[in-house]
């Protein structure tokens, strides 16, 4: 989605209640910091004269933060609707296409069936023998709900469907089909579909079996409406806040997900660029996303057709309450954020901004403490710029929450959609290996041949001739195999591998006894996913289904088909992860096995470390959640098979499979800038004029504090230069300073976490530079994030229990505040520069 403009934050605006409550606090909050400029400026201009400088770079901050904040907020709530129909835009399209290919090999197959082909050139079978095998088929690919076969005519020799008879064609597909070398693609009216408005229908010219020429057609139609049915199902908005649609190349509605909001054949806007502007359609703006086809081993689906979701802009952003933060772990939490200037930009700079004019405020109040005479007439004034600060600082922390709290929903709502998405695809792609397993077994000569009992070379070398063309046409196979009634392997594509040959072989007998077992040609078996000689020691899945005798008493043998796993389940997850680098994916079981793996420290065999709960989810059942893995925040996502169609379903096999998607987000963080503020909010209490002020801030999530008298402002610590030459651990660089309006001048920048546990410190956003006046000299130290400026009464101040009256020690002082709740460590400056060597050097400018 590209970036949306402030003119455009209007429309959006109206249907983001919780955005306008924050706008109108920032309003509010904004005219209370002009309401105190005015009022200094008024009341005190002259005792003011060195603060307003100050205040005035607090209002222009805060006029930068309401419009990046608003805008920030706007933003995320939109991506995060745009995420969502976007991905489910591509998930309409990318399935249907995957689906349809499969579609594209069946005609191409079936075309050359021998049974079929013999019966349409007049040299065998009759119509109700046909019609039979015909069914057979159909019962096993159900995807079809008809099947015709016509002559060089169009007259209908045979068809399934007898409730609605046809006797011919003349379509122009008929024309296109005998010409074309390659099958034919039709979705419109067609005659040979009269009780449908559209039909799709896959038609390939049927050759000879003797001579090779032209004789017939066969036509599958596709039940394309009740697939699309299921894919809607499967993939709508729960809410149902959208609409799913599929597109021809003319943005007319081919099916939708709910014809009574926006019916089939309308034309609705489209946006192909994630334009962030809102679309009309039957006078009601809508937020749209569409996506055309990236096609599939090369076939890109019917000509311009395209997924497309659409939401309205009223009820988009309504109803969709989250917790993502609540259920997570604060330190998690907190180290997750210090990474939002790689997942979140726009949360990064918001918090920028907030920490910009948290460093303001807190060097106003630096700036007049313990002044007498004229500035002291500025107690009211600074009283309410530290009221003001406080619940600016109050509502930054709402608001950045609630930002985090919108994109960590996002995110876990993705990784749902992703994991979903690649376990579907996985449930799809094997149902059609079901469906071929049984189907070849039923190849008459496959059962002739196994039922004679005679198993010479000659009919060896025609099951392999049957078995090698299968295998051209099907390359998801490693090895398609046929065995006899004792499991011994006669005949075998790839016969020949570097494990030797597999011909003579016997397949294993608990695999032998599930076959034999099987009691009709709709039954199969799956072999469990493990290591097989059948697959050069890989593991895989092989299926088999047994060959019936003739007349279908007996099983006389069966036939196995190695399916591809290794590359054919990455694929699947390369491709459903988009082959995004930082995101890793995962097929398992439910004892947490690796079926497939993305990653290549987890390999196929090993075993996943997941959470138990999750290997425990219902069918059809998605579940997210952060996670920390290999020292990395993690957003986790996984979604449990529900099958397809009745794979998995009602056929009697049941082997769930679990889809796992882990996206990294940055290395974890045991060390932060700041504690989690509410903690340390410092409670008013009673002091006197003269008790003592301090300066507080964070050093590794503890609170210290320095005599607010000695310090003379805080700095980013971005805006620290580091000095390589004759560094020491301690002293990080340098940092300049303004020096009484002549200019800029530097002083030496050294980090107080390393002199107080000598671990370095964590430079985040939050990082400030504090300089301090010690004599005629100035110093800075590093530290984290700012915290208040606070009057102490003597009774809430005591000397360090270990301190040492002799040698000094770093802390000098505790402060018990909030009525002994929290405790402030304060600083002994002169045992701090006593620890240094030459603090004071002066600095070179480079």
């Amino acid at each position: 989605m590209n970036q949306i403009s402030s003119f455009q934050i209007d429309n959006y605006l109206p249907f983001m209640r919780d955005v306008v409550r924050c706008e109108q606090s920032l309003h509010e909050l904004n005219l209370m910091w002009r309401i105190i400029e005015s009022s200094a400026k008024m009341n005190c201009p002259v005792e003011a004269k060195s603060i307003l400088p100050t205040m005035a770079a607090t209002r222009d901050g805060f006029n930068r933060l309401e419009k990046e904040l608003v805008l920030s907020l706007v933003q995320e709530k939109v991506a995060t609707v745009f995420n969502e129909i976007g991905t489910k835009a591509k998930y309409v399209i990318d399935i249907l296409v995957r689906n349809l290919y499969e579609r594209t090999a069946d005609v191409g197959f079936l075309a050359t069936d021998r049974e079929l082909c013999s019966f349409v050139a007049g040299l065998s079978g009759s119509v109700e023998d046909i019609r039979l095998r015909l069914r057979a088929y159909r019962s096993k690919y159900t995807v079809y709900d008809e099947i015709i076969l016509l002559d060089l005519h169009g007259n209908v020799l045979v068809q399934i469907n007898q409730e609605t008879p046809i006797e011919g064609s003349l379509d122009p597909l008929i024309y296109e089909t005998l010409t074309s070398e390659s099958y034919v693609e039709t979705y419109r009216y067609t005659d040979l579909r009269p009780n449908k408005d559209k039909a799709l229908i896959y038609s390939k010219r049927m050759l000879h079996p003797e001579t090779g020429a032209v004789i017939g057609i066969l036509c599958l139609c596709f039940n394309f409406v009740e697939e699309m049915a299921g894919i809607f199902e499967s993939h709508r908005d729960p809410s149902m806040r959208s609409v799913m649609l599929l597109l021809d190349q003319n943005q007319h509605v081919i099916e939708t997900s709910d014809a009574r909001w926006i019916p089939v054949g309308a034309v609705v806007p489209v946006n192909h660029d994630a334009k962030s502007s809102l679309m009309i359609y039957g006078g009601r703006e809508y937020l749209v996303a569409t996506f055309k086809a990236k096609g599939y081993q090369g076939y890109m689906g019917p000509k311009g057709w395209q997924g497309q979701v659409m939401t309205p802009v009223d009820i988009a952003f309504t109803g969709k309450e989250t917790s993502a933060l609540k259920s997570l772990d604060a330190k998690v939490a907190r180290g997750l954020l210090s990474h939002a200037q790689s997942f979140c930009p726009p949360l990064f700079e918001v918090m920028t901004a907030a920490s910009t004019i948290r460093r303001v405020v807190w060097n106003g109040q630096v700036m007049t403490v313990g002044q007498k005479g004229e500035l002291f007439k500025l107690k009211t004034i600074l009283d309410q710029i530290s009221e003001t600060g406080t619940r600016s600082n109050e509502l930054f922390a709402q608001s950045i929450n609630d930002l985090y709290e919108t994109v960590l929903a996002s995110r876990l709502q993705d990784s749902e959609f992703m994991s979903h998405l690649l376990v579907d695809l996985l449930d799809r792609n094997l149902y059609e290996r079901s469906d071929d397993c049984r189907w070849w077994a039923v190849t008459p000569e496959l059962r002739l041949a196994l039922a004679s009992g005679r198993i010479d070379a000659a009919i060896v070398s025609r099951i392999t001739e049957i078995l090698n063309y299968i295998n051209q046409l099907y390359t998801v196979y490693t090895r398609i195999f046929v065995y006899d009634k004792q499991g011994l392997i006669i005949a075998s594509t790839n016969a020949v591998d570097e494990l030797g040959s597999v011909i003579g072989s016997k397949i294993d007998e608990s695999t032998l006894t599930e076959v034999l077992s099987l009691r009709n040609e709709q039954q199969y078996y799956v072999s469990p996913f493990e290591p097989s000689a059948l697959y050069k020691n890989r593991p895989t899945y092989i299926y088999h289904a047994a060959i019936m005798a003739p007349d279908g008493a007996e099983v006389v043998g069966g036939i196995g088909i190695v399916f591809d796993a290794t590359p054919e389940f990455n694929a699947m997850l390369l491709g459903g992860t988009a082959e995004s680098q930082s995101i890793k994916a995962f097929y398992i079981d439910r004892e947490a096995n690796i079926i497939s793996s993305t990653d290549p420290s987890r390999p196929v065999g090993s075993l996943l470390d997941i959470d138990p709960d999750l290997l425990s989810l219902g069918n059809g059942k998605s579940a997210s959640r952060i996670v920390v893995r290999d020292g990395h925040y993690c957003i986790l996502g996984c979604s449990v098979s529900d099958g397809y169609r009745e794979f998995k379903v009602t056929d009697g096999y049941k082997e769930d499979v679990i889809a796992v998607v882990y996206d990294a987000f940055g290395e974890v963080r045991n060390h932060f800038s700041s504690a989690n503020d509410s903690s340390a909010i410092i409670q008013s209490h009673a002091v006197e004029s003269t008790d003592p002020e301090f300066a507080t801030f964070f050093v590794d999530e503890i609170l210290f504090a320095l005599e607010a008298e000695i310090v003379l402002e805080a700095l980013p610590a971005s805006e620290i230069s580091s000095v390589s030459i004759g560094s020491r651990s301690e002293r990080v660089g340098v940092i300049a300073i303004q020096h009484e309006g002549r200019g800029s001048n530097y002083v030496w920048v050294y980090d107080l976490s390393y002199l107080l546990s000598g671990t370095p410190s964590v430079v985040d956003s939050n990082s400030q530079v504090i300089v301090i006046m010690c004599g005629t000299h100035k110093i800075g130290l590093l530290v984290g994030a700012l915290h208040s400026v606070a009057q102490f009464s003597q009774a809430q101040i005591s000397t360090t229990p270990l301190a040492d009256e002799k040698r000094g020690n770093l802390i000098k002082w505790i402060i018990k505040a909030n009525d002994g709740n929290l405790f402030i460590q304060c600083v002994d400056v002169d045992f701090l520069l006593r620890m240094l060597t030459n603090p004071f050097d002066p600095v070179k400018q480079q």
